[in-house]
């Protein structure tokens, strides 16, 4: 029998309640974690989250039985939302919806902390990504074995630039030994359905060893209010070739083709006026067309409609991606080891939406089926490589670490503009679109970036180690203007030291006190759309190059951690300065495309009124799951307190709610047909409850005293999946 409790809170505790662990596989997939410190030790407590055993850092991991006890295609983000000092909020059931996710940790947004998976660099994550990919179009979230969460500070190898305020690891699946696989099948609420497949070739003696995988995930589903459907299709393999007993070389392959039809942005005021359920008006296209010619010839809107922006015909995302690479693990002697991975990746997507404020060309003139509105993109292109390395030593009480990590990505970013008929839709607005009839600009952009780190841990005795380091970033981001107002340059962002300084301290068998100070420094992004280039005029840049700094943080952290084989739990104090903050305040609505005005207003910390958007002030998280004779329940409850979308809190505040998640389900046990077999069923949003989830979709503002920015959007009703799943 396993059942437990975990409750958490945002001061940065978590506990965990288990009865004995009948079973030894506490953490799936246990290989080395890569990172400058020795991985966190098993607990030996049956717990689906890990608390960072040994380590001077917060770490929380979560293996895959958390991931799993999630609705089936739900993004492993969404799992980490039960972690202390974590607030996740999506407008779709799974968190997977890329628009709306947004993910807070510890006061810092999604596009101040880092991510990658196997150690491959993700960037930021964040829409219309420059550097890198979601995770939810990164790898299916069945492949993905563990999650690994620093809050504090991440190790200094991580590959990322933008990680102010911690690291998200993800960790795939190896292939298994033996030859077998997997077939997931789910389907529920909205017509969604999704199938996954996994085909294992177990060691293959006559090649060495060698072992791989390969699978595919094909998942539909409607929008749970509007018109239209989001749907992905997910392609992973992963090959493992053993090197003897001294390592592993690795290839690995990720496609995704994303397809979302995006919901509409709203606003307090666009909610009680026509209420949670309002949306963009696909398949009314009369009604957007009628709107649209209103608004160019300057007549009255058709009701309901009191602005343009009220609604429009339709949005979509449309994505494809391939990452692709190998990764070497390799002890070279019983005391050194190397580790090094090189990468690829290639992506093709377009952000779109069908414009009011630009007609198709014709419109107005004699006989012409042109419609008085037009499909605007936003069109990304990313060709980026990179290689990690680092190399561990062992001597006596020092372990000694030193790495780097270089990419270079060429980003291409355009704004282009389509025709339509007035008619009816000529076009698939949830396919690549060809043909523009204007393109508004073109920018071509080239990143250079290059860090290296050294550490040393030392074991003073057997209760009390050590560990000092640094890290040295530079990043260079060049603009050249293919179309548009002209941009020339490069602006750097380099700092020769970051320091990271930690301890641990075992007091007893069962208790350990552990803290650490850590410097960081967030590099520049090179986009039109955000950063110091989305101004796109060259004297702004220009003195943005020469004057303002990169965003920086300092973060000290003080806690202690506590086991025994029925409880585990930590509790840890932070602070953190948060210095050169740069605010990009929106200018009128998304669509209209109008640059951000960017600002450095100092040091958070020094402030008088700290302007953390989007960061509620408390948050509480309750988790009881119960597990007995093949029988599985989970029921957890999240609260979250009030948050604010405005720098300035006056208005934009999002009210506190409590959301609750159920799964439960059945695992088959014994011989025959059913061995292997599991039925599964989630529910999210338990209770129905109407509430605000992401705030800032469409950019954080000053104020918002009347309620009437664009920028909130409204939560899923209660959900039901029904999952049936079979390994082999």
């Amino acid at each position: 029998m396993k059942n437990h409790l975990l409750l958490s809170a945002a001061a940065g505790a978590l506990l965990i309640v288990a009865a004995p662990a009948f079973a030894a596989d506490t953490i799936a997939d246990t290989a080395p974690i890569a990172t400058n410190e020795a991985p966190a030790e098993t607990s030996v407590v049956d717990a689906i989250i890990v608390i960072g055993q040994g380590q001077s850092r917060q770490v929380q991991t979560l293996n895959n039985e958390a991931i799993g006890l999630q609705a089936a295609g739900t993004s492993a983000l969404k799992a980490i939302d039960k972690l202390p000092g974590v607030t996740f909020q999506s407008a779709d059931a799974f968190g997977a919806y890329e628009w709306s996710t947004r993910i807070s940790i510890r006061g810092f947004n999604q596009n101040q902390l880092g991510f990658t998976l196997d150690g491959v660099p993700l960037g930021d994550m964040s829409y219309g990504n420059h550097n890198g990919l979601h995770i939810s179009r990164a790898i299916a979230n069945e492949n993905i074995g563990r999650v690994e969460l620093a809050q504090g500070a991440g190790a200094l190898g991580t590959a990322s630039t933008s990680n102010l305020g911690g690291t998200l690891q993800f960790f795939s699946r190896d292939p298994q030994e033996t030859l077998g696989g997997q077939i997931d099948l789910t389907a529920g609420s909205d017509s969604m359905h999704r199938a996954f497949g996994r085909f294992e070739t177990g060691a293959i003696k006559a090649l060495g060893g060698l072992r791989g995988y390969v699978s595919i995930a094909d998942q539909k589903s409607d929008k749970w209010k509007g018109g239209s459907e989001q749907r992905q299709r997910q392609y992973d393999a992963k090959l493992v070739m053993p090197l003897g007993e001294r390592g592993d070389l690795s290839g690995f392959y990720h496609r995704s083709e994303r397809r979302e039809q995006d919901y509409q942005d709203l606003s307090f005021s666009l909610i009680n006026r026509l209420g949670r359920n309002w949306d963009n008006v696909q398949p009314n296209w009369a009604l957007a067309v009628a709107a649209a010619r209103a608004y160019q010839t300057g007549t009255a809107l058709p009701a309901p409609y009191n602005t343009v922006d009220d609604a429009y015909y339709a949005g979509a995302g449309v994505r494809d991606d391939d990452l692709y690479g190998a990764k070497l693990n390799l002890d070279i002697t019983d005391h050194v080891t190397l580790d090094a991975t090189a990468y690829q990746h290639k992506n093709e997507g377009q952000g779109l939406w069908y414009t009011p404020y630009v007609a198709s060309p014709g419109f107005g003139t004699a006989g012409s089926t042109a419609a008085p509105l037009s499909i605007r993109t936003t069109e990304y292109d990313i060709d980026r490589g990179g290689l990690t390395a680092g190399l561990t030593v062992d001597i006596g009480a020092h372990r000694l670490r030193g790495g780097f990590w270089h990419e270079v990505n060429n980003f291409n970013q355009a704004r282009r503009f389509y025709a339509e008929t007035v008619a009816a839709p000529s076009r698939d607005s949830l396919g690549f679109q060809e043909n523009p009839f204007f393109t508004q600009w073109e920018y071509a952009f080239e990143t250079k970036t290059t860090t290296g780190h050294i550490e040393d841990e030392w074991t003073i005795s057997d209760a009390f180690k050590v560990n000092f380091g640094f890290k040295a970033i530079k990043v260079e981001n060049n603009v050249k203007t293919v179309v548009g107002n002209p941009l020339a340059g490069m602006i750097e962002s380099k700092d020769n030291f970051l320091p990271q300084v930690g301890f641990v301290y075992k007091a007893t068998p069962d208790f350990e006190v552990f803290g650490g100070y850590t410097e960081n420094m967030g590099a520049y992004v090179s986009a039109a759309t955000s950063g110091p280039f989305a101004s796109q005029n060259q004297a702004r840049v220009d003195y943005i190059a020469q004057t303002l700094e990169p965003e920086s943080s300092k973060t000290f952290e003080l806690g202690a951690r506590y086991r025994t084989e029925r409880f585990q739990g930590v509790a840890a104090a932070y602070h953190v300065t948060f210095d050169n903050r740069l605010l990009a305040v929106a200018q009128g609505s998304s669509i209209q495309g109008n640059a951000p005005v960017l600002s450095n207003v100092g040091s958070v910390e020094t402030k008088g009124v700290e302007p953390v958007v989007n960061t509620p002030k408390n948050i509480f998280k309750g988790e009881i799951a119960f597990d007995q004779a093949g029988f599985f329940a989970k029921l957890g409850v999240s609260y979250t307190g009030e948050r604010y979308y405005t720098y300035e809190n006056i208005g934009g505040l999002a009210p506190s709610t409590t959301v609750a998640d159920l799964a439960l389900g059945y695992r088959f046990e014994g011989e025959g047909w059913t061995k292997g077999t599991q039925v599964q069923l989630n529910v999210t949003n338990l209770t129905d409850e109407d509430y605000i989830s992401t705030i800032g979709s469409g950019g954080f503002v000053n104020s918002d005293p009347t309620g009437t920015a664009q920028t909130v959007l409204t939560a899923p009703p209660r959900q039901v999946y029904l999952s049936i799943k079979k390994s082999f």
